[in-house]
């Protein structure tokens, strides 16, 4: 589909606008002023796809007021990050919203086909781990990735692990979530050949410290091939490993 800047530039190419008037137009694509917030115009053409909303702490009414910008600039579709049920039922009001409560994400317009180079693995230690990972698998679909889910397979019982790690080899790349002691990134790091992204959740007891023990855990696992994101940041873990699985060899 043809977007709005490219058009801009045919209409200058073939003499239908003047420099200075593609200047302009150009100009006054790159963001919206809002006034509460400012809208990245141009993030789908740098980084592949358009701004995210973050859901928490806006209102309702903020929330549509950006979506609907958004789509009127071609930008969609839209992916709304930690949203709440009560602003979700608001939204769905007033657009045509598709709404996980586990994953707290909304989203408006067709979701796209899979067009990755493989699945993409999404193994939880346990179940109390699976919001972050549905944050995860719902971006991950988002983004136009196969998604296969593995949860429940930490090591306390590592043999459940074992039994599922050939479907789990096949992945182009694994996100590994967990809390407690995390002990989860490492052992997958340690059994697979393909990149982990390990992601930390605040499950635990005290000494987790809210995911803060998990979080160093897996930044000083000795198994390679590990990135950690932040805690409870399934969204994050989500877009690296989308990256990962649409890279293109470069010259």
């Amino acid at each position: 589909m043809e977007s709005k800047l490219d058009q801009i530039l045919k209409d200058y190419k073939e003499g239908l606008l003047s420099l200075e008037e593609a200047v302009h137009q150009i100009e006054n694509r790159q963001s919206i002023d809002m006034g509460f917030a400012n809208i990245d115009l141009q993030r789908k053409r740098r980084r592949g796809t358009s701004e995210v909303i973050y859901g928490a702490s806006k209102t309702p009414d903020q929330i549509i007021m950006i979506a609907r910008k958004l789509i009127e600039h071609g930008q969609t579709p839209v992916l709304i990050t930690r949203l709440s049920a009560d602003a979700a039922a608001v939204i769905s009001q007033n657009l045509d919203l598709q709404y996980d409560e586990m994953a707290r994400i909304g989203i408006i317009g067709e979701m796209p086909k899979p067009n990755g180079i493989g699945k993409i693995a999404v193994v939880t230690a346990g179940t109390s781990d699976m919001p972050v990972a549905e944050e995860a698998v719902k971006t991950l679909e988002f983004l136009g990735n196969e998604v296969e889910r593995f949860y429940d397979v930490g090591v306390a019982g590592i043999h459940r692990l074992l039994a599922k790690l050939d479907k789990i080899r096949s992945a182009q790349v694994i996100i590994a979530i967990a809390g407690m002691e995390g002990a989860l990134a490492s052992v997958m790091a340690g059994l697979t050949d393909v990149p982990v992204i390990a992601v930390p959740t605040s499950v635990g007891y005290g000494a987790a410290f809210e995911g803060v023990t998990a979080l160093l855990a897996m930044i000083n696992s000795c198994a390679t091939g590990i990135s950690v994101v932040n805690i409870d940041n399934g969204f994050g873990a989500a877009y690296i490993a989308s990256k990962i699985n649409h890279q293109e060899v470069k010259s």
